[in-house]
C-alpha cells in the first residue's frame, strides 16, 4: 500500500514513516512543508513531496496522486496561536479530506486528540485545539471515505511498549508517540477499525488484540 503521511516530519510522523519504510507491505510518501526537511527522509530512502497545508486543495491532491491511503499526523504545534491551529489542524485537515475525495484515495487515518467529542473536558487554554480536532473529525466522518480516527492520550517520548488500552472513551492517561505510530500501522488494513473512532492510552493489551476488540 502506498501511503501519504501528512505531517511526516512531526514526532509521530517520523516514527510512522520509519515503520512504513521497514514494512514489506507498504511504501511511505512523506509530505513535508519545507525542502530543508528532505535530507532526513533521503537517509531513510523515503520519497518526499513538499506541500503546505496552507496551500490549495489541488496542491494537496497532486501530492496524494497515486496513493492508496492518507495518514494525517500534522499539527500546528504547541507554540503557535489559535490562528495557526485553525489553519492547520482544522482547515488543513479539511483540505486533505477534500483532496482524498477528489483523487479517490479512500483510506484515511486521522490522529486526533483524546476527549475531542467531550466539550465538558476541554480546558480554556487549549479550547481552540479541541475545536479544530472536533470539527476535523466530524468532516472526515461525513466524507464517505473509509476512515479511522485515533485519539491518543498524553503524548510522551518514552520508548514504546507495544501495549495499549483502546476503547471508545477513556478517562485519561499517557502513551508514547512510538506506540501511536504502531497503532497507525496496525490500523491501515485492520477491518475492525474501519469507520471507527477510538481513544488510546498505554495499557496491557497487544496492539492487534486491542484493535480486534473494537
Amino acid at each position: 500500500m502506498k501511503v501519504l503521511v501528512v505531517g511526516a516530519n512531526g514526532q509521530i510522523g517520523r516514527h510512522f514513516v520509519k515503520l512504513l519504510a521497514d514494512s514489506p507491505e507498504h511504501t511511505p510518501i512523506a509530505m513535508i512543508r519545507v525542502e530543508e526537511q528532505i535530507s532526513y527522509f533521503n537517509s531513510l530512502n523515503v520519497e518526499t513531496v513538499v506541500t503546505s497545508l496552507e496551500g490549495t486543495v489541488e496542491e494537496i491532491a497532486a501530492a496524494m496522486d497515486g496513493c492508496d491511503a492518507v495518514v494525517f499526523t500534522a499539527g500546528s504545534g504547541g507554540g503557535t496561536g489559535a490562528d495557526k491551529t485553525l489553519l492547520i489542524d482544522l482547515d488543513g485537515a479539511a483540505k486533505t479530506i477534500e483532496a482524498a475525495s477528489q483523487t479517490g484515495t479512500d483510506r484515511f487515518l486521522m490522529v486526533s486528540a483524546i476527549h475531542a467529542d467531550r466539550r465538558d473536558m476541554w480546558g480554556d487554554d487549549i479550547a481552540p485545539y479541541y475545536v479544530a480536532k472536533h470539527h476535523a473529525d466530524n468532516i472526515l466522518r461525513a466524507s464517505g471515505l473509509t476512515y479511522t480516527i485515533i485519539r491518543p492520550g498524553l503524548l510522551t517520548n518514552d520508548p514504546g511498549t507495544g501495549r495499549i488500552k483502546a476503547t471508545e472513551y477513556v478517562d485519561a492517561g499517557p502513551i508514547p508517540r512510538e506506540d501511536v505510530a504502531k497503532v497507525l500501522l496496525h490500523s491501515l488494513n485492520n477491518l475492525h477499525v474501519f469507520n471507527k473512532t477510538f481513544e488510546i492510552i498505554s495499557g496491557d493489551d497487544e496492539i492487534e488484540e486491542a484493535l480486534n476488540r473494537l
